[in-house]
């Protein structure tokens, strides 16, 4: 198994670095970018819209570039290295997906082409109070009122839902889960913005008898969604990956120049073996990441694998993150200083549509479906 970048791979790594770089290569750019709303650049939002990187995995006649999931992967990975606030993956990878997923030929054009340029920002309202993960929904039901519907119900949380476009919502029909399209000024719409604790946005957002239109052909849809979360898990390990490579790499160099005692802390060996236990963490994540989205690419069990990505990313992303923070000593629990910044952005995304104890609970249960090895009789190569 290859998991070395071809050469157009590197160059888009080389690229989407360079502009992340200039626009939060400063740690402190990226703070004062989430204290006001929506939370994010526009600039920079625009910015990745021209390089392409907003229509990545689109179709070419959809307005997108064709890509696959290893160059998603590449981009997620770039922007956790900064933890760049834009809403990459639940505008493009999540609620873009579902889109491209079951969405009409007409709405594929209409709503992707405008993600895609940067026109539009959308997002999937599919959480619900009182639920934990779950790929159904209960609390938003959709009633068909003519040639269309109406939405009645709350979503919260809902990622950057307050600034959010257009809305792709989950809701109870059926007896299943239907996708629907809602317009961000439509009637019956209220939403309530508020900051999360890693300086992203969320919000409260509320349906009465808001008009909607089914997205794709209508049904049950429950399987789509299921997909479609899972490719977001993958992407959100990627970007783990990258802030987890940070937070790593930010140590290391503090504890070359850190002196304590009169000698730099590098030279303590309990601490270097430390950053070493990091260092494993990381690249087993690495490795475990790059699998899931190789299996995604060649079109294999993407749940169970995003469920593996999320289990090694949320056992290594605590580690790290915990490990980052006492090596700076008192300095890394302080504000003004980024390695608390990325401790804070890996919990919340070990939070967000699954954390490591709900994909190992969901593994467990797999485990009678596969047949037992006796380990005396297996083959061994002498």
């Amino acid at each position: 198994m290859d998991f070395t970048f071809d050469s157009e791979q590197n160059d888009l790594r080389e690229a989407v670095r360079g502009l992340l770089e200039r626009a939060y290569g400063d740690s402190e750019a990226r703070r004062k970018v989430a204290l006001n709303d929506p939370g994010f650049d526009e600039k920079t939002w625009s910015r990745l819209a021209e390089m392409g990187l907003l229509g990545l995995p689109f179709a070419e006649e959809h307005g997108g570039m064709g890509a696959g999931p290893i160059e998603v992967a590449i981009v997620a990975e770039e922007m956790g290295r900064v933890i760049a606030p834009e809403p990459f993956i639940e505008a493009v990878v999540l609620a873009g997906g579902l889109i491209a997923a079951v969405g009409t030929d007409e709405q594929k054009g209409e709503l992707l082409g405008a993600i895609a340029e940067g026109a539009s920002v959308p997002a999937f309202a599919h959480a619900e109070v009182g639920t934990r993960w779950s790929a159904s929904a209960s609390a938003v039901t959709a009633t068909q009122a003519g040639d269309g519907w109406t939405l009645t119900g709350v979503k919260e949380p809902v990622a950057n839902g307050a600034r959010a476009d257009v809305l792709v919502v989950s809701a109870a029909v059926d007896g299943g889960t239907g996708l629907f399209v809602v317009q961000g000024d439509a009637e019956g719409l209220t939403r309530t913005g508020y900051r999360t604790h890693d300086g992203g946005r969320a919000a409260n957002v509320r349906f009465e008898n808001t008009p909607a239109v089914a997205l794709g052909a209508g049904g049950d849809q429950t399987a789509a969604i299921e997909r479609a979360l899972a490719e977001a898990r993958i992407a959100y390990s990627h970007e783990s990956i990258g802030a987890m490579d940070t937070a790593l790499r930010t140590t290391a160099e503090y504890l070359k120049t850190r002196k304590q005692f009169g000698v730099t802390l590098n030279r303590f060996q309990a601490l270097t073996f430390r950053a070493a236990d990091m260092y494993v963490s990381l690249e087993l994540a690495r490795s475990t990441a790059l699998w899931a989205s190789m299996v995604q690419d060649a079109g294999g069990d993407v749940v169970s694998a995003a469920d593996r990505a999320r289990l090694q990313t949320s056992r290594a992303g605590r580690h790290i993150g915990k490990e980052a923070i006492q090596l700076h000593g008192g300095i890394g629990v302080t504000a003004e200083y980024k390695v608390g910044h990325y401790t804070s952005r890996l919990t919340a995304i070990d939070h967000v549509l699954g954390d490591g104890d709900w994909a190992a609970d969901r593994l467990a249960a797999e485990v009678a479906a596969h047949e037992t090895v006796d380990p005396l009789g297996a083959p061994y190569a002498v």
